[in-house]
Formats: C-alpha cells, sequence, structure tokens
C-alpha cells in the first residue's frame, strides 16, 4: 500500500531535536518473557523493563500482560529510538502514551516523543 493513500498515516514536522538515549534498544517477540523492573514517572504508560536480566528498556504497558514483576510480550515490539532535527519531516505511523513512532526520509523507524513534533 503507498503510505500516501493510507488514511491512517500523518506527517509531522520536527520542531525540536531530539537525541536517542539507547543506542542499542531492546527488541522482543510475542510470548517473550521481560521482568518489569519500574513505570515511568515521566511517560505513564510505560514500564522499565530487562530481557534475560541484561539488556534494558522501555515498553508500553499495554504491550505487557503482567504477572507480578513478570511481563510477557502480547505482540513483537521495537524500542528503538530515532534521532531527529528541528525541521525535519517524519511519517508518523503510530502513537503510544506521549509518543509517536515515525519514519524518516532514510527509511529509518523509531520512537520521538510528541512533543519534538508538530503533526500535520
Amino acid at each position: 500500500m503507498n503510505p500516501i493513500s493510507d488514511p491512517h498515516v500523518r506527517f509531522g514536522r520536527v520542531i525540536k531535536d531530539y537525541l536517542t538515549a539507547y543506542p542499542e534498544p531492546l527488541t522482543a517477540l510475542k510470548g517473550e518473557s521481560l521482568t518489569i523492573v519500574k513505570k515511568d514517572g515521566e511517560w505513564p504508560g510505560w514500564v522499565w523493563c530487562l530481557k534475560d536480566n541484561v539488556r534494558g528498556g522501555w515498553v508500553p504497558e499495554k504491550y505487557i500482560k503482567a504477572i507480578g514483576d513478570q511481563g510477557f510480550m502480547i505482540c513483537d515490539y521495537d524500542a528503538a529510538e530515532l534521532s531527529v532535527s528541528i525541521g525535519e519531516l517524519v511519517t508518523i505511523l503510530k502513537e503510544e502514551s506521549g509518543w509517536f513512532w515515525c519514519r524518516n526520509k532514510d527509511g529509518k523507524d523509531g520512537w520521538v516523543p510528541i512533543k519534538h513534533i508538530s503533526s500535520a
């Protein structure tokens, strides 16, 4: 499908630079187990999780079925963040708890805080 003709795809312009804080993002597949460490105070709806007690990352709470401090992924997930610069045009593919999942002109995808993008 051509993304231009997809009514669910939006475009946005970056209004504030964002540099990813996590160069090695957590990825998890549906059914995988993660350890839930804490909720995010700044970004409600996100929890810090560890995979194999090694690699950590923020995961949307609704992507996890929690049983105590154990979480099971209910869908595939990638915690990649996208570094962006003021003026850059991005394609907004989804929205989750204060963040957009975006694609830049080079075809790279990642999370960007909504407050850094003016959506069109």
